[in-house]
């Protein structure tokens, strides 16, 4: 299971009501942290969450609303006894980007970092998670990411006790997909487990309609998508390269998509209820995010 913790939801400029674009994606061992505005790190302390779970850090653009937060973040990190290596996954010119961080700013060596510039495919895999990214359409690099859980083997009981399989070593190579013999016979882990799919999580922002949209959406059981401007204001996002909400809901329609979150609003409308009903004429499963909403997928 994966909680999502919308950390900021407006767009180029914060208001009283919504921070710059954070979104923390916490997992079993670790958390992932998908871009990084201005004020990221103490919306995580009015949320009362440990910055020193996090691991990996994607970043979509170098737009500062995405990544004003990171150069505080990272000292923070320095002088909290962080343990491990703090990965930070971006678009080309990513490491010319940390560098000119560290050389802007005292930076004490505390911590180490390890900058992964990406552009298509998958960049990340362990037994948790599969992190997969694709390049999207704006004024500078950008990519969007997918965060897909490891399918889990699981147990069909009910078999288990027919065929009088102990618990033990038995059991665990048939939930690794092994085979085993039991009493002389062959038992296929098809015969006694079952595959729970591991969800999908899709983060689109700061983009044209394209069709890597499309692609990273795919079949996700939940879509993150930037909503910046009313359909009325098409004509400006496309100037802009930033989507309508309309636009959203059209990538969550044709992708198969479970559940549409709109996100990255323009500071121009105080209320996002017009922006949520946009969308719904195209996609009715949507809701709108705020500041410090917590999603379980």
């Amino acid at each position: 299971m994966m909680e999502l913790v919308f950390l900021g939801t407006s767009s180029m400029v914060p208001t009283k009501e919504r921070n710059h674009t954070s979104l923390l994606v916490r997992c079993k061992t670790y958390d992932v942290l998908i871009d990084c505005g201005e004020g990221t790190q103490r919306q995580l302390k009015i949320k009362k969450i440990s910055p020193t779970r996090i691991r990996k850090i994607l970043i979509s653009h170098w737009h500062g609303d995405h990544t004003l937060g990171l150069a505080g973040l990272i000292q923070t990190l320095g002088m909290s006894n962080y343990e491990g290596v703090l990965e930070i996954y971006g678009p080309k010119g990513t490491k010319r980007s940390i560098k000119a961080l560290h050389d802007a700013f005292y930076f004490e060596e505390r911590i180490q970092l390890k900058v992964i510039e990406c552009k298509e495919g998958e960049i990340f895999e362990d037994e948790n998670l599969k992190i997969e990214c694709a390049e999207l359409e704006h004024n500078v690099p950008c990519l969007g990411f997918t965060v897909t859980e490891q399918d889990k083997r699981r147990m069909n009981l009910p078999v288990v006790k027919k065929l009088g399989l102990p618990d033990g070593p038995l059991l665990g190579k048939l939930q690794q997909g092994k085979s085993i013999v039991w009493k002389g016979k062959k038992i296929l882990p098809s015969q006694v487990t079952y595959v729970v799919k591991g969800k999908k999580l899709a983060y689109i922002v700061d983009t044209l309609l394209c069709d890597n949209c499309f692609k990273l959406a795919k079949d996700a059981d939940l879509l993150v998508c930037e909503a910046t401007f009313k359909s009325e204001l098409e004509e400006k996002g496309t100037d802009s390269k930033h989507m309508t909400a309309k636009q959203a809901a059209q990538i969550a329609n044709q992708a198969n998509v479970e559940k549409l979150v709109l996100t990255h609003f323009s500071q121009r409308y105080k209320s996002v209820i017009e922006l949520e009903d946009d969308a719904k004429d195209l996609f009715h499963n949507t809701i709108s995010a705020h500041d410090f909403m917590q999603i379980k997928i």
